[in-house]
């Protein structure tokens, strides 16, 4: 197993008993500056109206946006706490697979801002989001 496969089988084994493990939430893919989550959407995400609710695409958001700045510090040394999220819902989804890449816009020694964009199947962009993160000694 290579190093790219242990830190996503890792991360995979973090969301057990969590809400990410609740909505089937899978880290799939991770580069010098990106991670990658994906996410199915039926029932258990749905709005009453049939429709990919928001929460749960900013729950996949933020599950996505933590974990990036977490693999760009000393875990030894540093936790992360998400302290502002905000998103702009574009479009929605009914089914399918939609996939979350978040990507470290600013990295300082304290605060990372982390653009998390989800996409669905062809590609489309359902939100754009944006994490603060909180660098904190432990």
């Amino acid at each position: 197993m290579g190093k790219k496969e242990a830190i996503l089988e890792s991360l995979n084994a973090m969301c057990k008993n969590t809400l990410m493990e609740t909505l089937i939430i899978k880290y799939i893919d991770l580069g010098e500056d990106y991670l990658v989550a994906s996410m199915p959407v039926n029932s258990r995400v749905h709005q009453p109206d049939g429709i990919l609710n928001g929460g749960a695409t900013m729950a996949l958001a933020e599950s996505v946006g933590s974990p990036t700045s977490l693999l760009a510090i000393d875990m030894d040394k540093f936790s992360v706490r998400g302290i502002e999220f905000s998103a702009n819902h574009l479009r929605s989804a009914k089914s399918g697979i939609i996939t979350a890449t978040g990507r470290i816009i600013h990295k300082g020694k304290t605060i990372h801002l982390v653009e998390i964009k989800v996409e669905d199947e062809r590609g489309r962009v359902i939100s754009i989001c944006k994490l603060t993160n909180y660098i904190l000694a432990k």
